[in-house]
């Protein structure tokens, strides 16, 4: 997984300057979908469903630094009782519900708590890639491992992570943080083979290397191409103003945009990447980063044939969300435009009965809280009888090349802005500062609490650059969108202690325990349900 990679960075996504190859091998090798929605275009929430299979309104981490709470079944719940390890190597962006914990007299230090704080998963090196430090402190109180390492290495400095793998040398013997965009083109302090990327995929190697012969599911989360946008020689000039694309927003959209849609406009980051400079100076970084990560990916691949793990191994290839990078006048990701909310997705199957699908393209609405049914499904799991906890569907049919007999018509998304000062803008009360999309294959509709509507036809305008929200010519979309969404919000979501399967088979057991309601003569039952009534016949 990637933090911030936008479906369309890569060269088996169309993308006319980027060449990623090694990503392209392995699209090659499975099935690329086009049409893959994440659940929350926010890290935090995003990841949570990743992890759970389950919605954002389901699983109630909401946003970044909300704690999945205590007792939400994660991937590794579901994987390890099947005879696999769940590890992580990198990003979650999980917050532990530390007062469930308490409550519930769970230590934290135990094998039990680490996995309840880890998203269920064993930690062999978590890293979530953010290491800021400001006037209140640091932003993540756990000090890197990969800070040690840096000073292992040479790199001076209490906090290397910032002053030498995201910062550039500037005038005076200065440093020019990569905080600052403008210094994106300038190469960062850390020699290549020690930033992050190299880092944390030499770290899967270890894992892998260590782990043998063991079952296992490995996350490798990569924090690039995330900000802060800054890249080691030769990554940070590899491409040119000339290299980026033309951004993809009109005037049209400034001139009355929904208000919601207008607040995000106005944040810091949405001004900064509307203007040209801006982008001309950081997307040819943004590239850069994503060309590590892929010259990256080859090494691991080429590791892992090596060792004949490419017989063996589902890998599946996929991010958090997308990145605006300045279209529709915004920066950062957080609405449900496509470069925000679709994401690349990319999965790999060795089995033989995948033979037929190898190289294909699936355009059906994929959600990613598909994943942990598939990989449950892989191996051996029934993720039907899960049904009850898991609200995405195994994709395993699409890399058999089958067409499922039936499958979702709407992909759903949704948002708590309620963090952010769009909310502080529009008086909108933290509770009410929620944002729901549901789409089809051609519209898109987003639910906006104390709002219009905003309206997309994806098929008429597949930029998404017209807002037909008020258009009475589509009314009548508007009403079946806001139909389906509402029927989606109705689901069951929240009986998750009992499966289908368990309440048909304890259906009538209750009166084979003795409970007799509404029997009027005992005549009316049979006999077996009167033995401990009757009496003693003494």
């Amino acid at each position: 997984m990637c933090d911030q990679l936008r479906w369309d960075y890569l060269s088996c996504a169309g993308h006319p300057r980027l060449h990623t190859p090694n990503i392209d091998a392995l699209a090659s090798k499975g099935v690329r979908f086009t049409r893959a929605y994440v659940q929350s275009p926010v890290c935090g929430a995003s990841r949570m469903s990743f992890y759970t299979g389950r919605y954002v309104q389901s699983h109630g981490a909401a946003w970044n630094g909300f704690p999945l709470k205590v007792g939400e079944m994660t991937l590794g719940d579901y994987l390890r009782p099947l005879g696999l390890r769940a590890v992580l190597v990198g990003k979650t962006h999980m917050r532990a519900d530390v007062e469930g914990m308490e409550r519930l007299g769970i230590d934290p230090n135990s094998i039990i708590g680490v996995r309840v704080s880890e998203c269920g998963f064993d930690p062999y090196e978590r890293d979530d890639g953010l290491h800021g430090v400001g006037p209140e402190g640091r932003y993540d109180p756990q000090i890197p491992r990969y800070n040690q390492y840096l000073n292992e290495k040479g790199y001076l400095g209490a906090n290397p992570w910032h002053d030498w793998a995201n910062a550039a040398q500037d005038e005076g013997n200065a440093l020019a943080s990569g905080w600052a965009m403008r210094h994106a083109a300038k190469p960062a302090r850390v020699r290549e083979e020690d930033s992050e990327t190299p880092y944390m995929t030499r770290r899967a190697m270890d894992f892998i290397t260590e782990a043998g012969d063991e079952p296992w599911c490995l996350h490798l989360s990569y924090i690039k191409p995330h900000w802060p946008y800054i890249a080691p020689a030769p990554y940070n000039d590899m491409f040119a103003a000339k290299d980026v694309i033309p951004a993809v927003r009109s005037e049209e959209e400034r001139a009355d945009p929904h208000p919601v849609y207008g607040a995000f406009m106005s944040h810091r980051v949405s001004v900064a990447f509307s203007r040209d400079e801006v982008r001309e100076t950081v997307i040819p970084v943004y590239m850069g980063l994503i060309k590590q990560i892929d010259d990256q990916l080859g090494v691991l691949f080429r590791f892992m044939q090596e060792r004949g793990l490419f017989d063996n191994t589902m890998i599946v290839f996929t991010s958090d969300h997308g990145d605006y990078l300045g279209d529709h006048w915004l920066g950062e990701k957080d609405l449900f435009h496509e470069p925000s909310v679709k994401v690349p997705l990319l999965i790999y199957d060795p089995s033989p009965v995948c033979d037929r699908a190898r190289g294909g393209v699936c355009d059906e609405l994929v959600e990613t809280i598909d994943l942990a049914p598939t990989f449950l499904e892989a191996v051996g799991g029934d993720p039907v009888s899960q049904s009850h906890r898991l609200e995405g569907h195994s994709l395993a049919p699409f890399l058999r090349g089958e067409i499922p007999t039936a499958w979702r018509q709407f992909a759903f998304s949704e948002y708590d802005y309620s963090m952010l000062p769009a909310a502080a803008k529009l008086g909108v009360a933290p509770r009410d500062a929620r944002l729901f999309m549901v789409a089809d294959k051609r519209w898109k509709y987003v639910h906006a609490l104390g709002f219009r509507p905003m309206l997309y036809d994806m098929a008429a305008d597949p930029e998404e650059l017209r807002d037909l929200g008020e258009d009475p010519a589509c009314d009548g979309e508007r009403r079946r969108l806001a139909a389906a969404l509402a029927e989606w919000g109705l689901r069951l979501s929240q009986r998750t202690t009992r499966s289908e399967q368990q309440i048909r088979e304890a259906r009538g057991q209750s009166q084979r325990k003795g409970i007799l309601i509404g029997v009027w003569d005992e005549r009316d039952v049979s006999d077996e349900f009167w033995s401990a009534y009757l009496g003693s016949k003494e």
